[in-house]
């Protein structure tokens, strides 16, 4: 797979899941706009690597619950060139359930993990030349698809960012394809406890591996174009059961 010359803008790029993302990105030969947060020694470091691997890597710093910082970010991430594809990664997954979920965390979650993405989306798409072609990739989890009680905000918002996938799928093609990745284990909780019997509601048995996740976006990046409103799950069969 070959991404020379494209430019992809991937939100929450600097750690975990992000920063596989993009590293995936660089080593197929793409260039990168890491947006990031408050991980900014972070983003630095992974600049610096994917431009060691001789690849262009930009950073762009914005809030995501700031909307009109949202509305800037495609804007900023194309001074630096056109804009191929847009990787919503950037996410909030906080335990709550329905008794302690208060509006601040239920807004926070839909803010970050729904709105954000919609509104990338929506600049993204009208950057895209009427004789080009771009993708989206939004990263999503396998709760998307199945009812839990735990995470009860963040499995909302993504089970409407699914909604969102395969509507934008509809509305923006035949330009631009739009496509989900679902999640399963893959990283560790960066807060919390992991389950310790979470390897026995997996079918596959095992933990994912990042460089799964990284094909699989490389995939949709680059290798795609009759594909689009899918959701590829990466959890080794966990939304089955």
């Amino acid at each position: 797979m070959s991404l020379d010359d494209k430019l992809i803008l991937i939100t929450g790029a600097a750690l975990r899941i992000g920063r596989a993302l993009s590293l995936a990105v660089a080593k197929a030969g793409g260039d990168v706009v890491i947006h990031y947060h408050t991980s900014e020694d972070d983003a630095h470091s992974l600049q610096e690597k994917i431009r060691a691997m001789g690849k262009a890597a930009y950073l762009l710093q914005a809030d995501l619950e700031d909307p009109l910082q949202v509305q800037s970010l495609i804007s900023k991430a194309a001074e630096h060139g056109p804009l191929y594809a847009l990787v919503n990664n950037a996410a909030i997954f906080e335990a709550f359930t329905w008794q302690d979920t208060t509006l601040e965390s239920w807004q926070h979650h839909m803010m970050v993990n729904l709105t954000a993405p919609f509104l990338l989306s929506q600049s993204f798409a009208r950057q895209v030349p009427q004789d080009g072609n771009g993708r989206i990739v939004n990263l999503l989890d396998w709760r998307a698809l199945r009812p839990i009680t735990d995470h009860l905000p963040y499995t909302i918002s993504k089970a409407a960012l699914a909604m969102l996938t395969r509507s934008l799928a509809v509305s923006l093609a035949p330009r631009i394809t739009v496509n989900g990745l679902a999640l399963g284990a893959v990283l560790p909780p960066k807060q919390g406890s992991t389950p310790s019997d979470i390897l026995e509601k997996i079918p596959a048995g095992r933990w994912g591996k990042l460089d799964e996740v990284g094909q699989a976006l490389l995939f949709l990046l680059d290798d795609s174009a009759y594909i689009t409103g899918e959701i590829i799950h990466i959890d080794g069969g966990r939304h089955l059961i």
